[in-house]
């Protein structure tokens, strides 16, 4: 079976998530926890260099290995990729993502340093979030200024 045969996934209440995020909506083959990189790349749209990059520098747990070297990743590790696509999009800088990894691996006793962690990201994402809501307020002026700027005066189109 391969990443692209389908079933339902199921969504962790862990450190990791769901399948990685450009993928969100497809799903994992039931029954199957190892893949290759190739078919890691085809379900998360990531590269074989950047996924061996995330290994790299410590952003990805020890991947096991085939008996002829090639990489398997598991279900786990596609959960944990669609987190760190997550923390991506929250504009997270990778040295964070990497220590917070490194805190995952180290154990329950760093929850405090895990929910610092997050806790300051969540405030920058709201943060964000305010200066976009702001920004499409601008837009959505404009737009609605050249909309009525494009209309004629109604005395002008009775006739």
């Amino acid at each position: 079976m391969t990443v692209t045969e389908t079933t339902t996934s199921r969504i962790p209440q862990t450190d990791s998530c769901a399948p990685p995020s450009r993928a969100a909506h497809r799903r994992r083959p039931d029954g199957q926890d190892r893949y290759t990189i190739s078919e890691v790349v085809a379900f998360t749209g990531l590269t074989a260099h950047t996924l061996r990059w995330y290994e790299r520098i410590g952003l990805m747990p020890h991947i096991d290995r085939s008996h002829t070297g090639q990489r398997r990743y598991s279900n786990r590790d596609l959960d944990w990729l669609d987190l760190v696509g997550k923390l991506r999009l929250t504009g997270m800088p990778v040295a964070d993502m990497v220590r917070y990894a490194e805190l995952v691996r180290e154990g329950d006793h760093t929850y405090g340093e895990r929910f610092d962690l997050l806790k300051a990201t969540r405030e920058d994402v709201l943060a964000r979030i305010a200066e976009l809501q702001d920004t499409l307020a601008v837009l959505d002026r404009k737009i609605n200024f050249y909309a009525d700027a494009g209309q004629a005066p109604a005395s002008e189109r009775s006739r």
